[in-house]
């Protein structure tokens, strides 16, 4: 394996592997993230002519533990704290692995980078930026904001660790379940900026699903025993599988009535299907397995009118009770719709409209045009697509609109189902 992509392959691997290892070992985020970027650095000078050695984790974590030495002999500030973070780390550390693969000690630091005494938006950034291995710049396109910026926020994100000493550890049994979620909901987040993006021009950003995806999987390893997990990657696959058929060849939106199903990706559908069986089994059922349930009855459908709106509904009334919230219902309301008719979903969705949440959330206007648009009511079709096309972020879902408004102001025909 002599290629640079081959030689990329591999860091994408082991750069979290080794990251997490260092952290352990010297206690010190900035150090060890130093130290991993100049390991690289080193492997991209000496595999691509040399080969990818046997062992290319140990070969990297030899190599970034001579140059945190080093760092360390040159830099004697850092040597007096990292002394008693030293203590801590060897009292806590696992023994070496006797084959020479690093240590998985990835789980540390989802637990590091979601910690709840960061702000939100930091723990996203340094989730993509310790485990997935993104850039700063990368990061800065994923949170649309100047690199600048970002590298700003991971540095005032990384000072926060050491000031409040944020523990490098899995919380005890106590603690997991009250810490769990805030890890799943940074990888959440970014699924769903990759599966409906904020704005831009383009309406997926898959390589940003498809890196929360690596993630959950890396946690689903991790944490075998955890069903919310196991919902988490069930709901991102089930909905992931999609991807294909929910936009046409130049880019614009295919709602889920006119999707071609036979592209829906099968395999994907399957394994998620599999592991919404683990989700909901052995307990209550979780927020991520019960969303998982409604994206797999979802996918298990030959169309939109064969799909059981009934047992959606009835999922949703589950989800409701487990997180309320405004979108729930606005989720709710739709399903309604297909099950009893429009009038039955309008009459949920009118209820809704003082809810603060749903004012600049555009789904809310552009579920009540379609309603109101197979209700024959075209003029307060339009206005709700108007109202819609002014919160809508990115181009295809303005493109949508566009059409929608045509359709009830120009042409006047009944406008067809939801995404």
């Amino acid at each position: 394996m002599k290629g640079r992509a081959s030689v990329e392959a591999v860091f994408r691997e082991e750069r979290g592997l080794l990251l997490a290892a260092l952290v352990r070992r010297f206690g010190d985020l900035d150090l060890a993230e130093e130290v991993t970027s100049e390991a690289i650095e080193a492997a991209l000078v000496h595999w691509p002519a040399e080969g990818v050695p046997p062992k290319p984790g140990a070969w990297l974590m030899t190599t970034a533990r001579r140059k945190a030495v080093d760092r360390l002999r040159r830099d004697q500030a850092y040597v007096a704290r990292l002394a008693v973070l030293q203590v801590e780390a060897d009292r806590a550390a696992p023994a070496p692995s006797s084959d020479g693969e690093l240590p998985d000690e990835r789980l540390q630091l989802f637990f590091t980078c979601a910690h709840p005494a960061l702000p939100a938006e930091d723990r996203t950034a340094l989730t993509l930026r310790c485990l997935a291995g993104l850039t700063t710049s990368e990061v800065a396109r994923a949170f649309l904001v100047p690199s600048a910026t970002m590298g700003k926020r991971i540095v005032r994100a990384k000072n926060r660790i050491r000031a409040a000493r944020i523990p490098f550890r899995v919380p005890d049994a106590g603690e997991l379940p009250g810490r769990l979620p805030g890890v799943l909901q940074v990888v959440y987040s970014i699924f769903t900026e990759g599966y409906a993006a904020s704005s831009g021009p383009d309406l997926q950003r898959l390589d940003l699903a498809e890196e929360a995806i690596r993630l959950a999987r890396i946690l689903h390893r991790l944490l075998p025993g955890e069903r919310e997990v196991a919902g988490l990657l069930a709901l991102m696959l089930l909905i992931h599988a999609r991807r294909d058929a929910r936009t046409g060849p130049d880019g614009d939106l295919v709602l889920l009535d006119d999707q071609d199903r036979s592209r829906w990706d099968s395999a994907m559908i399957s394994e998620g299907t599999a592991l919404v069986e683990v989700a909901l089994t052995g307990g209550p059922p979780g927020l991520y397995g019960v969303q998982a349930a409604i994206a797999a009855l979802h996918d298990e459908a030959a169309d939109v009118a064969g799909t059981d709106w009934p047992q959606i509904v009835g999922l949703y009334d589950v989800l409701r009770g487990l997180a309320p919230s405004p979108v729930v219902e606005l989720n709710r309301a739709v399903a309604v719709a297909m099950r009893d008719g429009p009038a039955a979903g309008l009459a949920l969705l009118d209820s809704l409209a003082d809810e603060p949440r749903l004012r600049e959330y555009s789904p809310f206007p552009t579920a009540r045009g379609d309603l109101l648009a197979r209700l024959g009511r075209h003029a307060e079709a339009s206005a709700a697509y108007r109202e819609a096309l002014g919160l809508a972020g990115t181009e295809p879902e303005r493109e949508h609109l566009r059409r929608r408004l045509a359709e009830v102001g120009e042409v006047g025909e009944p406008a067809k189902g939801r995404e």
